[in-house]
């Protein structure tokens, strides 16, 4: 590969990594919505979330093809080709995300048209949402730094999602038994922490995906 060639392709995959963190810029964004729009039942800001899914997709779509140009254009070898494939998977991970995020969305829509207020103050679900959120930003700057620690990090704050995740299920799960009127909306509330541990869950995935770009070997994170 010539100097000029070379100096194109560094160009082309800093241009990838751009598109990367714009895209899960959008996406951390839609997290925030949507649980504010579930914790202010919001339905016009719910729809936002819902509409502005397409823009992620779009945004995968593009990705992806520059991605698949990169390989078959440049053949890169070694560490540049797994640099193009680990972008791959983040924006899987990052196009998931965006669909849990209108998952959320829809049901602060649901319990709107249901005409019900919310069975109590939203405490430990936004605070999911905001680890969460963090998960993503920092996996992404791990990845954009190939930074290792930050990656595992980002591994540890998963643990919390997960602990977060257990005490709204307990929790929710005996304020039904108690108060079955609220069955449905109890159910909602544990799916909408279940969207949220697995948007984290995403996030683990792309640190691993860091650790294989810097290292070359494959570590599980998600226990």
């Amino acid at each position: 590969m010539s100097l000029v060639t070379r100096q194109a392709f560094q160009k082309a995959l800093e241009d990838l990594q751009q598109d990367i963190l714009r895209m899960g810029s959008v996406v951390e964004q839609a997290i925030a919505k949507a649980v504010e729009s579930l914790a202010k039942l919001d339905i016009k800001l719910a729809e936002e979330v819902v509409q502005g899914d397409a823009i992620v997709d779009e945004m995968y779509l593009k990705i992806e093809g520059e991605c698949l140009k990169l390989i078959a254009t440049q053949q890169p070898m070694a560490k540049d080709l797994r640099r193009i494939a680990a972008g791959f998977k983040i924006i899987i991970d990052l196009e998931r995300m965006g669909d849990h995020a209108v998952d959320i969305a829809r049901t602060a829509q649901r319990i709107v048209e249901r005409g019900e207020p919310l069975l109590k103050p939203l405490i430990d679900i936004p605070r999911m949402a905001e680890l969460a959120q963090d998960m993503v930003k920092q996996s992404l700057d791990a990845y954009v730094k190939e930074d290792v620690d930050l990656a595992y990090q980002v591994a540890q704050a998963d643990d919390l999602v997960d602990k977060l995740h257990n005490q709204v299920f307990r929790e929710l799960l005996t304020y039904l038994i108690e108060t079955p009127r609220n069955i449905t909306q109890g159910i909602y509330l544990i799916l909408v922490s279940l969207y949220l541990e697995r948007i984290a869950d995403h996030a683990t995935n792309i640190a691993e995906e860091v650790i294989y770009l810097v290292t070359g070997e494959r570590k599980e994170l998600n226990d």
